[in-house]
Order: structure tokens, then sequence, then C-alpha cells
């Protein structure tokens, strides 16, 4: 399993994250999760940084969720509750920058890579972008409630339900369409686009976009209800076991509800 790296580059205010593991449609290990988090605590303490873009190496993917070979290590439910709350820890840094920050998608967003997207403020994607949640059809675990939270804050409820019940993607048009994406940008425009929408926020107060950012976030995040029970139950089931062995064999799981 190649490890990838998450770089960042700052230059004239602007800092800039990079996930870089195309071979792998930039899917995230436990290691570029880190890193991600180090880079946010770097960057939240730069007063020079007024700006920071997020965005997947290779023109292929955003992010394509985490790297399911991971899960293979897992024995139960207490596993899912450890990684769920270092996942939320990692998303949050994102969410809890004091700067404005944009994801510039291409191709696929999906579970971690939803996530890393929605923690951001804004997004420009690609046509070909998608977003999803699939893991009724794929793995059989399930979210934190924060980030259940944030998929119902970005799309809507129904939609959410469509993502995560019959495990259905968004596209671009239709993530345009309710709000989540700023912008469509085809390929050879996006970096322009998200040039652009940088520069205006460069202009803008810097306490006032703060402010405001956390003022959202705690409306989201205001009497998150605990989830450990439904993170025990997915993590711990055998579904959960049958899903992983069969993404890893490039097969369809046979669901039990056990």
């Amino acid at each position: 399993m190649s490890t990838g790296q998450v770089h960042l580059s700052i230059n004239n205010g602007v800092a800039a994250i990079l996930i870089d593991r195309p071979a792998a449609r930039n899917a995230m290990t436990w290691n570029m999760y880190e890193q991600l988090a180090a880079h946010c605590r770097q960057i939240s303490a730069d007063s020079s940084v007024r700006v920071a873009t997020v965005r997947g190496a290779g023109g292929e993917a955003f992010v394509a969720g985490t790297d399911i070979e991971q899960f293979l290590a897992f024995k139960g439910g207490e596993d899912g509750i450890d990684y769920e709350k270092k996942i939320d820890a990692m998303i949050e840094a994102i969410e809890r920058l004091p700067m404005p920050t944009v994801a510039v998608v291409e191709g696929w967003a999906i579970g971690g890579g939803l996530a890393i997207s929605a923690a951001c403020d804004f997004r420009v994607a690609t046509p070909n972008a998608s977003f999803g949640v699939p893991i009724a059809r794929t793995l059989g675990n399930c979210l934190s409630m924060a980030n259940y939270a944030r998929v119902v804050a970005s799309f809507g409820a129904p939609r959410a339900r469509r993502m995560l019940l019959l495990a259905d993607t968004v596209g671009a048009q239709e993530a345009l369409d309710c709000g989540f994406l700023t912008e469509i940008a085809e390929p050879a425009e996006l970096e322009a686009k998200a040039v652009a929408l940088c520069g205006r926020l460069l202009k803008n107060a810097p306490v006032t976009m703060r402010a405001s950012k956390e003022a959202i976030r705690r409306i989201v995040a205001a009497g998150l209800p605990d989830g450990d029970d439904l993170v025990r139950m997915c993590y711990g089931s055998s579904d959960f076991r049958a899903g992983v062995e069969a993404f890893m064999n490039k097969s369809k799981p046979v669901w039990t509800g056990a």
C-alpha cells in the first residue's frame, strides 16, 4: 500500500494543501490524515495566511475516501469508535481554520473526501465531480454524528437520505443547484476560477470572516447528539466485516443484517 503524502505550500497569503496519492484516487491513510491535521495546525497559527485551498492530485479524484485496507485490522465496535473520533478531530481541524477555505474538486469526493470538502467553506468543481457516501452498498459501516450533520447541512435531509440509504452519488450540477458547490468550471479553467475566488476572499475583513465561520460552525454543531451506539453497532457487525472483505476482493457483499 503506497502511503501517499499531504503537501503544504504558502504563497501570497494563500495556503495550498495538496492530497497526493493519485494511484489510489487519493484515498486517505492514517498517516495522510495526520499530515492533513498537522498542516491545519500550522496554518491556523500563521497570521500571514488569509485563505486556504484543499485539492487532490492527479485530476481523477479529490479524495476517494479512507483506504479500506486499513479496516482489515478492525476487531469490533470499539475500533469503529476510535476511528470515527480520530477522523472527527482531523475533519474538525479543517472546519475550525480561522481563514476561509476552498475545496478544489476534480472527480470523486467520496466518504472521507466528501467530509473534507464539506468541512471547507466553498467548493469549486469540474463538471465530472461527484459526491457521495455509498457505505450502505459497499462497507456496511456508518458515519459519526458530526459527519451526518455535515451531510444534512450541506445537502438537506431528502438528499442525505438518498446518499446514505440509496447510496446515490450527487453530480456536479445537482450539487451546484442545491448550493453545495459555489461554481462549476471546466478543467482548463478550474485553477483560474479558484484563484479568482481566493482573490475575492483576500479582500474581505479577516476578523469578520473568522467570526462568521465560527458562528456557522457552532450553529450546525449545536445540540449534536451522541452517536457512539450507532457506530458501535455498525463497526461491530458481521456485515461490516463482510463488506470490507468483499471490497478488498472486488466482489459484492452479502448482507445478513447481523
